[in-house]
């Protein structure tokens, strides 16, 4: 079975950062096929990266957040840096099989009015953030 266990949660004073992290467990498929993504709350899009390691951002983290992966290892990355007390939630990584048709989703918020919609196919129960004042 599929598996998704995020950490790296904790709790920080405004400004500060954190390395979450996503470890990936029984694909059948290759890895490095999956688009991977963070999403938190309900299901708030956070970052996408895509097979070619291409990475589009929310506007609320853009700047402050970088989404990488590691595919020799099956790990998943979100550095998070000048925190901000409306970051605070629920953080969940989550991964989309390009072989199936999915029917969940995620929006990612662009600003300016734009937004994507994401499909996934597989997420974690997630690692909790809480930024303080």
């Amino acid at each position: 079975q599929v598996q998704l266990v995020e950490s790296g949660g904790g709790t920080v004073h405004a400004g500060g950062s954190l390395r979450l992290s996503c470890v990936a467990s029984g694909f059948t498929a290759d890895y490095s096929t999956y688009k991977m993504s963070w999403f938190r709350k309900d299901r708030e899009g956070v970052a996408v990266i895509d097979a070619d390691g291409d990475a589009t951002y929310a506007s609320s983290v853009e700047g402050r957040f970088t989404i990488s992966r590691d595919n020799a290892n099956h790990v998943l990355y979100l550095q998070m840096d000048a925190l901000r007390p409306e970051d605070s939630g629920m953080y969940s990584c989550a991964a989309d099989d390009p072989a199936q048709s999915s029917s969940r989703t995620f929006r990612l918020d662009l600003g300016s009015y734009a937004q994507i919609d994401y499909t996934i196919d597989y997420w974690g129960k997630g690692t909790l953030v809480t930024v303080s004042s």
